[in-house]
């Protein structure tokens, strides 16, 4: 199984919409992969309240390596990324197997 974490800002204002509807949206669209991506198993998108962190967190499970690198390609995946990197300023990841 592998773990796929990201962690994101938000710019205040992007896409139109403040910070806190970019971040519902954000929820709504990546929790929304799961069932369309194969070898996706869990998908949950949290929201920071501690202000001196990161906005948002997504929390996904995958079947194996090759399940994760086929969902960073996906279709599904990539009109999801294309509205996140329109309401970003940050991001890091952390990806590993157990």
């Amino acid at each position: 199984m592998v773990k796929h974490i990201v962690m994101w800002k938000l710019a205040d204002q992007a896409a139109g919409a403040s910070k806190a509807e970019n971040a519902r949206k954000m929820k709504e669209l990546l929790e929304g992969l799961q069932g369309k991506v194969e070898g996706l198993l869990r998908a949950e998108v949290g929201f920071n309240y501690n202000p001196n962190g990161y906005d948002v967190c997504l929390y996904t499970e995958f079947t194996d390596a090759a399940a994760e690198k086929g969902y960073q390609s996906h279709p599904e995946h990539l009109k999801v990324k294309e509205f996140v990197h329109q309401v970003i300023t940050d991001r890091v990841v952390a990806d590993y197997e157990i």
